[in-house]
């Protein structure tokens, strides 16, 4: 006797990252044809059913959510990170999904609306870089990970586009076998199936490991509470230096001064909270640890040519002319 298809939904907002939702119906596809079953079926659903558009400006026709929720074993979120419910009821809808056995999983900005359905607590979720300040300014409860997946018994997250790819991999796997998700892998010519302990790629300028050893042991803890920031002299002496060698350092490894390097790390987050929230710019300022707003936003201002308050117009000026959502990934 033949065992039931594995049924999964995909819950895609208006400005969902196209690539995402590729990255996790291609494999399954391919696994289905490999293995010459029918493992997987797949629906893309919406909270209103009819043409969603994604990030692409390519629109997806979706069910409503409403209607073919129940029936799901899996359901992934695919969101930019500004999305939220028009429906109030759609929250409780994943809640009530969850409770009734449906794994649930979220890829890139889809782990804003999960953790706004409240679901997700006390569980590690893999955060994109790019909104991991945002992430965590929103949600200072939830545990992000900077790692590419993260794959647990009631939630799976994926940092992009690429990561929601080996959540499929995995799915095959566990669903087929490993031969088959090796075979799905080489169809794509996905070099390997990346599991637990994997961490995110980040732009060179932030990426420590591109950094030398005592640079990068700095910045790691120059990173780790940009709330309450720390002096030169106090990373020195914890990286185990004098401040001029550290200063030195610096300056040869990024051509700035330690101080400098950590207002260009506390600059980045905050545009990351201008952009992905509603956040007045006072809280804005004191999650990248400033006192007061006036020294934030003239620090604002220099790295990025605009206020936060004149930035924040501009992205929400972009999103509205022709309904055009801020890229997500």
């Amino acid at each position: 006797m033949s065992r039931s298809t594995l049924s999964l939904g995909f819950l895609v907002f208006p400005g969902f990252p196209m690539a995402c939702l590729t990255s996790l119906i291609e494999p399954l596809r391919a696994a289905n044809e490999i293995s010459q079953t029918e493992e997987f079926s797949w629906t893309v659903v919406s909270e209103h059913g009819g043409k969603t558009r994604s990030s692409a400006q390519v629109d997806f026709d979706s069910t409503c959510l409403h209607e073919a929720g129940t029936n799901l074993d899996y359901l992934f979120i695919l969101a930019p990170p500004a999305a939220d419910f028009e429906r109030p009821s759609t929250a409780g809808t994943l809640r009530s999904m969850a409770r009734h056995g449906t794994r649930m999983g979220a890829v890139s900005g889809g782990v804003f609306p999960l953790v706004r359905a409240e679901l997700g607590l006390g569980q590690p979720l893999a955060v994109h870089w790019c909104y991991r300040a945002a992430f965590d300014t929103a949600f200072p409860n939830h545990m992000a990970s900077d790692q590419v997946v993260e794959i647990e018994e009631t939630i799976l997250t994926a940092a992009g586009a690429a990561a929601a790819f080996d959540i499929a991999l995995h799915l095959v796997e566990a669903r087929v076998n490993a031969p088959v998700a090796a075979e799905v892998a080489c169809w794509f010519q996905h070099p390997m199936m990346r599991k637990a302990n994997v961490a995110q790629v980040v732009p060179l300028q932030d990426a420590t490991t591109a950094l030398p050893p005592l640079v990068a042991r700095a910045v790691d803890l120059l990173k780790q509470d940009l709330t309450h920031p720390q002096g030169v002299a106090q990373i020195a002496h914890e990286v185990g230096v004098s401040p001029r060698q550290l200063e030195r350092a610096f300056k040869k490894a990024t051509a700035l001064s330690p101080s400098r390097y950590y207002r260009k790390m506390r600059m980045e987050a905050a545009r990351q909270i201008v952009m992905y929230t509603n956040d007045p710019v006072s809280k804005i300022a004191s999650a990248v640890g400033y006192c007061g707003s006036q020294a934030f936003s003239k620090h604002y201002q220099a790295a990025f040519g605009l206020s936060p308050a004149e930035d924040r117009k501009r992205i929400n000026l972009y999103r509205v002319e022709g309904n055009l959502p801020v890229p997500s990934v």
